[in-house]
């Protein structure tokens, strides 16, 4: 049945081009824009997960440049650990040398001095940014590694630790009377001392009396290669306790975790140390005061016997700041290293992140275009359609003639 006032053709034509010109502009929009999910009106779902990674990488391009000023400040240290060792062998160099008897041990006093303050210039540069990680003034240092995002949608942060290192030469000295009563050739003031033990001599080693020591004072056992080190603590110090009785109980504990072949009997605050090998071995002792940097003993190494100096104590005195400072250059090392590995890490874990939201909301491009090109002949075709539609009322007119 005609009828002059629905025209249901039209209608529905006209339905159909609406349809097709929305499908139209979302076509085009995803072109234009590139994605296929654009706002949250377009897929909540999908637009929330992907608003959520956004931030997540937004988050770890500070965290990469976290690592990057972490990674450097640790490179910093680890070159300054390194050049110390290096200055430091130079020292044990000029510390052999004085042991021959036809050197001039003033001279070489001379250069060690001045090679103790190179040391302290090196410390007192290695510094990034303000942060010096080798004079002792930061025991440890977070460097932002990571964002770790739980089931529940929590975040956290996690940090790479870097333990400072303590390379100053500091202001402590030697300690007065440290070694009371120790046998060998004694340093000035009892500092130290040092003896050559042939297989099965002995040493007295001594130590003296509370007044003379200060918690944190530190006492170092150089046997042959190995050297120990004792902190004086305040338990040492306490009233009713000898502080020769309480050390020397310490130090032999100490010592005796070394595993040399050495017997030692303790007795009134005397260490007896015997020497158990066929070979003849070098037993000496150095001290460090309290508030002394990490190579605090190297203010203290005088090889000038003439001037109350020990060469050979400051021979077995090097190993140990050599050892301290090889030390802290590994351990700066491997906290770079770590730094290093995160930093490829985080680098991987953002581009997988990226290539996350695209797949979520990335159009593509091959089918928009195919879509495009189809939706345009069916826009032209339901146009034509609605234009024949909005003819058929004129149709009835030739009824009427």
């Amino acid at each position: 049945m005609s009828s002059i006032l629905t025209n249901n053709s039209a209608m529905v034509a006209l339905q159909t081009l609406s349809q097709i010109n929305k499908n139209l502009g979302t076509t085009q929009n995803e072109i234009s824009t590139g994605r296929k999910v654009d706002t949250a009106r377009d897929n909540a779902s999908v637009w929330a997960i992907s608003q959520t990674m956004q931030s997540d990488v937004d988050g770890f391009k500070g965290i990469t440049d976290s690592l990057a000023t972490g990674s450097a400040a640790v490179a910093v240290a680890r070159t300054a650990s390194e050049s110390i060792t290096g200055l430091l062998k130079q020292v044990k160099s000029k510390i052999v040398a004085a042991q021959d008897p036809s050197a001039s041990q003033t001279k070489l006093q001379t250069d060690i001095a001045e090679l103790t303050l190179q040391i302290g210039s090196v410390v007192s540069a290695a510094q990034f940014n303000g942060l010096n990680l080798v004079n002792g003034s930061n025991a440890s240092v977070d460097i932002l590694a990571s964002l770790d995002r739980a089931a529940d949608g929590s975040v956290s942060a996690s940090s790479i630790t870097v333990s400072g290192q303590d390379l100053s030469i500091g202001t402590g000295g030697a300690v007065t009377n440290a070694f009371t009563g120790s046998g060998g050739a004694v340093g000035a003031a009892n500092e130290n001392f040092s003896q050559t033990l042939d297989a099965a001599g002995t040493v007295d080693i001594g130590f003296g009396a509370n007044a003379d020591y200060t918690v944190g004072d530190k006492l170092s056992i150089s046997i042959g290669d190995k050297t120990a080190t004792y902190t004086v603590t305040a338990e040492d110090l306490a009233t009713g306790n000898v502080a020769a009785e309480t050390i020397a109980v310490g130090v032999a504990d100490t010592i005796r975790s070394m595993g040399q072949n050495v017997s030692m009997v303790v007795d009134a605050g005397v260490i007896t140390l015997t020497n158990d090998g066929t070979a003849a071995i070098t037993v000496s002792g150095n001290s460090i005061e309290a508030g002394a940097g990490g190579l605090g003993a190297l203010s203290t190494l005088n090889v000038d016997d003439g001037a109350g100096g020990n060469s050979g104590a400051a021979l077995a005195a090097i190993e140990g700041l050599i050892q301290t400072s090889i030390d802290a250059a590994a351990a700066f090392g491997s906290s770079q290293a770590r730094i290093d590995i995160q930093s490829d890490f985080v680098g991987k874990l953002t581009d997988s992140l990226k290539t996350g939201i695209g797949a979520l909301i990335d159009a593509n491009m091959e089918e928009a275009s195919a879509r495009l090109q189809a939706l345009q002949v069916q826009q032209q075709l339901a146009t034509q359609s609605l234009s024949i539609a909005n003819q058929a009322p004129q149709n009835i007119l030739s009824l009427f003639r």
